[in-house]
């Protein structure tokens, strides 16, 4: 069909976490290679490697690509800065465009895709809430419906035993990620549900990347720079829940 943009060839960088992924999708958002590692402090090393390995094993080579996304944080300041700056090289060096996602996006589909079917029936009025550790009882998050929409932005807070009081009356709320755990023994609730293992990973970044490249949504690649949400630092406590 004219003026119809061909499927993209996207390879997926995800370091928010102590997670290191690397995918490349393709055929609207098909996963053709994936490689993955959980050791905490392994970007610096793997990363690279596991871009090239990715490329090799898809057949596919450097010059096929048609974008790099990366998951721009909230998250590990080091982890980011790894991600991006491998992302952008690539970019920069093929003169194909950047995409970035939001970290708590991608852990959210993850969620979707592999938990929420199983366990829906059980929930009132469910909310999804993701979780990044960031230190102590702070965390990066934010709100979301059963449909990915999310309801409330990217933000920093400290969590109490006060923390998602109002919602928890009329919501079931799904916390899940990094951050969720450390949370279990603080906010209780019967609809409090603390699902394990759920982390950002390049393996369901397909959906989120294409949905970018289709709208044209790509970064400066002079200028973007990870969302570290470092104005959280010092201040004091916030109860926007």
């Amino acid at each position: 069909m004219a003026g119809r943009k061909p499927i993209p060839l996207i390879l997926n960088i995800e370091t928010s976490t102590n997670v290191c992924s690397v995918s490349l999708t393709g055929e609207t958002d098909a996963v053709l290679s994936l490689r993955e590692n959980h050791d905490d402090k392994s970007h610096s090393a793997l990363l690279a490697i596991f871009v090239e390995e990715v490329m090799n094993e898809s057949g596919f080579s450097f010059k096929d690509l048609s974008a790099v996304s990366v998951s721009m944080g909230p998250g590990s300041y080091t982890g980011l800065r790894i991600g991006v700056s491998t992302a952008k090289g690539i970019c920069y060096a093929r003169s194909i465009p950047l995409i970035a996602v939001n970290s708590l996006d991608i852990i959210t589909r993850g969620f979707m895709e592999n938990h929420l079917p199983g366990i829906r029936r059980d929930l009132k009025n469910p909310i999804l809430c993701p979780m990044i550790d960031a230190r102590r009882m702070e965390v990066y998050t934010a709100l979301y419906d059963c449909n990915g929409n999310r309801i409330k932005e990217t933000s920093a807070e400290i969590i109490d035993e006060n923390s998602f009081g109002a919602l928890l009356k009329e919501n079931s709320i799904c916390f899940f990620g990094n951050g969720a755990e450390k949370c279990r023994n603080t906010i209780h609730s019967e609809n409090a549900f603390f699902i394990p293992d759920v982390y950002p990973t390049a393996a369901v970044m397909g959906k989120l990347s294409l949905a970018a490249f289709q709208g044209d949504k790509f970064e400066d690649l002079a200028y973007f720079e990870p969302f570290y949400l470092k104005d959280f630092v010092g201040t004091v406590v916030k109860k926007p829940f």
